[in-house]
């Protein structure tokens, strides 16, 4: 479990293989960048990070034993009117959510490891996965919205990190 969760931290705040964190790609980003919708049909960077917060709250949820569900603000909650306090405090709610070195929320981080390791699976869960599973999950949904933030970033004028 421990290199799961490893993966899951490179993904948000450290070195990932495959290019730049959600952290090093956030730098640098104001309010009015994040709001913007650079690409016809595409989502903003604050949309994204509102998406990705939403399912890591799910997945709290369900780590904590809960049912499966969507998020309760929402698959895409509503970006709010733009302001550079409203933006700081989403990136922030989403970097609490994840873990340094322990699982990635405050349900989990009270499981033991046998808890964690627990091969059945799950429905509640969703999808019939473990709660390893579960993290590797999370861990490729914001790998791949991560990528999707390099893109408008970039449309955007702004350097990839």
């Amino acid at each position: 479990m421990a290199s799961v969760l490893k993966q899951l931290n490179e993904t948000h705040a450290g070195d990932p293989w495959y290019g730049s964190s959600r952290t090093r790609l956030l730098a640098g980003i104001t309010a009015h960048d994040a709001a913007a919708h650079p690409i016809a049909n595409g989502h903003s960077i604050w949309e994204l990070v509102l998406h990705m917060t939403a399912w890591t709250r799910e997945t709290t949820r369900r780590l904590g034993g809960a049912k499966a569900a969507t998020p309760a603000e929402g698959d895409w909650p509503t970006v709010p009117a733009p302001s550079e306090e409203a933006w700081k405090n989403h990136k922030t709610t989403l970097r609490r959510r994840m873990p340094s070195s322990s699982p990635p929320h405050e349900s989990s981080r009270r499981a033991d490891l046998a808890h964690w390791e627990r091969e059945e699976r799950d429905p509640a869960l969703g999808t019939g996965v473990d709660r390893a599973g579960l993290i590797v999950g999370l861990a490729q949904h914001d790998a791949y919205h991560i990528g999707q933030i390099a893109v408008v970033r970039q449309a955007l004028g702004k350097p990839i990190l």
